[in-house]
């Protein structure tokens, strides 16, 4: 799992990657209660704002952190949000993207990296 500065967390699984936020993001951001996620289909740039999420606290935005194409999201946090809270390193990702080469990962930060840079 690799880890960017904007607090997602990156997993490959074949040639996709799975993109969640971290548990940092999560407590900073409080209870969610709306997840809008991007359409399956949906060609993205690194840097495009793609997903939506409201709590209790504030909205935010979450940003493509690679090229490629969305093939799949997650309704189940579309569904219940509160899940992003419960589980957001594991049954709380957000949407799949289809990359060219999966090694783009290497650029992103370890675990060890992530911790020391959120604090």
């Amino acid at each position: 799992m690799k880890f960017t500065e904007e607090h997602e967390w990156l997993e490959i699984e074949g040639d996709l990657l799975v993109v969640g936020i971290t548990e940092h993001a999560s407590h900073q951001l409080g209870d969610l209660v709306f997840v809008e996620l991007p359409d399956v289909g949906d060609e993205v740039e690194k840097g495009d704002e793609i997903v939506v999420i409201e709590s209790v606290k504030a909205a935010s935005d979450i940003c493509a952190p690679v090229d490629g194409e969305i093939v799949e999201v997650n309704q189940d946090i579309v569904d219940n949000p509160s899940l992003v809270n419960e589980d957001p390193l594991g049954a709380a990702w957000f949407f799949k993207i289809k990359v060219e080469d999966t090694s783009v990962i290497d650029g992103f930060m370890s675990a060890d990296e992530y911790k020391d840079y959120a604090g």
